[in-house]
């Protein structure tokens, strides 16, 4: 029967991750490794309770490392049932945040996704224009709601994690993207992504027409010839691919490699190693 640990005990572990002896460090993290999952629901209060960024840091550390094995399962598991359209790219990306954060609560992500397309739903159930109920939803998640890419700070992971981009409204142009995507998918409305080397782009694709967004710049429209100017301007010879409705598997790669990227800024070379193994059975399975 699993072993169900004392606040005490997750106390007094917590305290002596801070011991300068590595044997007493390495005894901890194997006590915690021993008590696995029970653990996570104290470790999380005791995060949430710390005034000390440094102590919260090692128990981020802690918690991930006892759940990372389940995640990885639960990847896989996804994995193998595809992501081919946009309502499993939305599980994909929430399953990812959980790498991010492993006690979140993917269920309130979306519901708070669900809160944001009802806020606009009846406008654009009556709008009939396809151009105008486009603009509806650019105006909404771009000025209304203040979504905006993170110049600042632009490989912050933060900017890759979806529940962190709902949360502070920033984030990169994938991961814009990826917000825009989801409530349309909500509301029934054409809009995809444009997986184009360097910058990502969003898509609203019409019958007659597709029209080219710039998640990071407001959510303005842009011409192909805009486009083909900044590939080359960064050495990149444009190609046809570059600029057509993204694969919902290959969006979610490189949302992972995104991450990777932004991991290895911070020098935090196990996580980006973790990622890897994710990024591994996306690539075999998808």
């Amino acid at each position: 029967m699993a072993e169900h640990p004392k606040p005490n005990e997750i106390e007094s572990l917590i305290y002596l991750l801070d011991d300068p002896d590595p044997e007493v460090q390495h005894g901890v993290r194997n006590r915690f490794k021993e008590l696995g999952e029970n653990a996570v629901p104290l470790l999380d209060q005791f995060r949430s309770e710390s005034i000390r960024e440094t102590e919260k840091d090692s128990i981020n550390e802690i918690i991930s490392s006892i759940t990372y094995g389940s995640i990885l399962d639960e990847f896989a598991e996804l994995a193998e049932q595809g992501v081919n359209d946009r309502r499993q790219l939305e599980d994909a990306l929430l399953l990812l945040s959980k790498f991010g954060n492993p006690t979140l609560r993917v269920e309130e992500y979306r519901k708070k996704l669900n809160k944001l397309s009802s806020q606009i739903g009846s406008e654009i159930a009556y709008t009939p224009s396809m151009t105008e109920k486009m603009q509806i939803m650019l105006q909404f998640v771009f000025r209304e709601l203040r979504f905006r890419g993170d110049a600042k700070d632009y490989h912050n992971t933060d900017n890759a994690y979806l529940d962190r981009v709902i949360d502070r409204r920033k984030g990169l142009p994938i991961m814009l993207s990826a917000i825009v995507i989801f409530l349309a998918r909500r509301l029934g409305l054409p809009f995809y992504g444009v997986n184009m080397p360097i910058h990502f782009m969003l898509m609203y694709k019409m019958h007659d027409r597709e029209i080219l967004i710039d998640p990071f710049d407001s959510g303005s429209i842009v011409t192909y010839n805009q486009c083909c100017y900044f590939l080359k301007k960064n050495g990149i010879e444009p190609r046809p691919e570059h600029l057509k409705k993204a694969d919902e598997a290959e969006i979610l790669k490189r949302c992972i490699r995104n991450l990777m990227h932004a991991y290895a800024k911070a020098k935090n070379t196990g996580r980006v190693e973790d990622l890897q193994q994710l990024l591994k059975i996306a690539e075999t399975s998808l």
